[in-house]
């Protein structure tokens, strides 16, 4: 989950946006040298088209902006000691204040769209950060031959979560509970070698907003990623810090492409890409 925005970290987030409007690219994939690029481009961010999922899953979120319940979460969060900090959330307030929108679930949900399409596969695809489970709901729909594994660290949370879930009928989900710095890393090491080294197609990262958790986990994901796969990462202009993060990341010689969304950003690795850093409006 993100940490409680104060007024400074507001006030960063409004001037971002707002260069952001004044220089993204307002572009349908003209200028994108690389046919895959473009197709994203052109066809999965511009993709208006709703699918018949898109409505079951905004009615979960709307039951979900509605619900007065209040769960004892285990927050491990920005600031949070290792073992984490137990505090009261009412279910409303979380999915008001922490859930993707529905934009952005949407854009998953096209990307492995059209992933499943080009690789003719089950894909792999590994999310940090579950909260109430609509965007794994997103991740999960697209085909029940894909395997969705996602990290959340309250008990409390994932169990609202995997009530959605049920009554969406999802069941290529998998989960595993507790302090993702911890989780992300034995689950792997304890599954056999072959599940563990499977790569990952899409990997969605909306977990500990500092830079330094997104360095650790984008560094521990690259070598993962397949050679066409997406590492997506959420709030990149959420604070200093993660803008530090992002720019960063841009810069490192194993990125080869960006797309900066601005509320999430792209990572590709392909090396048959050229080292583009693109901003663009959608």
């Amino acid at each position: 989950m993100q940490p409680k925005m104060n007024k400074s970290a507001a006030l960063h987030r409004i001037l971002s946006y707002i260069k952001h409007v004044l220089t993204a690219w307002n572009t349908t994939g003209e200028g994108i040298h690389s046919p895959y690029l473009f197709r994203i481009v052109r066809f999965i961010l511009r993709d208006e088209n709703t699918f018949y999922c898109f409505a079951d899953i905004e009615r979960r979120r709307e039951q979900l902006l509605a619900c007065p319940d209040v769960l004892d979460v285990l927050d491990f969060g920005s600031q949070g000691a290792p073992e984490g900090k137990l505090v009261q959330r009412r279910v409303c307030d979380i999915a008001k204040n922490h859930l993707e929108s529905p934009k952005v679930g949407q854009i998953l949900f096209h990307l492995l769209h059209f992933m499943g399409q080009e690789e003719h596969r089950p894909l792999h695809i590994l999310e940090l950060g579950t909260s109430l489970g609509i965007t794994t709901a997103y991740l999960a729909s697209v085909s029940s031959r894909n395997k969705v594994l996602t990290f959340e660290g309250s008990e409390a949370v994932l169990r609202v979560a995997q009530g959605v879930w049920r009554t969406l009928r999802l069941e290529n989900i998998q989960w595993q509970q507790g302090n993702i710095d911890d989780t992300l890393y034995t689950i792997y090491s304890q599954q056999p070698k072959a599940k563990s080294q499977e790569p990952i197609d899409l990997a969605f990262v909306d977990a500990n907003h500092t830079y330094e958790a997104t360095k650790r986990y984008v560094e521990w994901l690259m070598p993962r990623m397949t050679g066409k796969g997406i590492l997506v990462l959420d709030d990149i202009h959420y604070s200093k810090d993660m803008e530090r993060a992002w720019q960063e990341l841009k810069a490192d010689e194993r990125v080869t492409t960006t797309m900066d969304l601005y509320h999430i950003g792209l990572l590709f690795f392909d090396p048959h890409y050229l080292k583009r850093h693109y901003r663009i409006r959608i």
